[in-house]
């Protein structure tokens, strides 16, 4: 089991496949992360330095969560679909199976 903080927000990038949003929160949710912190994504409001990113990979047909880890988030100016997301900065930690 990988390490995480299930106090910290995790944001949930479904890439329009909200036909699985369900079962991503299910298996995210079956791999330690609280059900209360997982919210969706959206290119106006980012995470801080330590939240989690759980982005459905690959499009469009996704089989696994990519779980992700804010290291730093940068001001930038908006920009088409990823918004503000476009200043976070990442690093990989893990995959859970869909």
């Amino acid at each position: 089991m990988n390490q995480i903080d299930s106090a910290r927000q995790v944001y949930l990038f479904v890439h329009g496949r909200r036909d699985l949003e369900q079962k991503a929160v299910d298996a995210l949710v079956s791999n330690g992360f609280s059900k209360d912190k997982i919210v969706s994504a959206k290119p106006d409001a980012v995470g801080t330095e330590g939240d989690y990113m759980a982005m459905l990979w690959m499009p469009p047909n996704p089989d696994h969560i990519k779980i992700q880890k804010i290291t730093k988030v940068e001001p930038v100016k908006p920009e088409g679909m990823i918004g503000l997301w476009k200043g976070v900065s990442k690093e990989d930690l893990f995959t859970v199976k869909l």
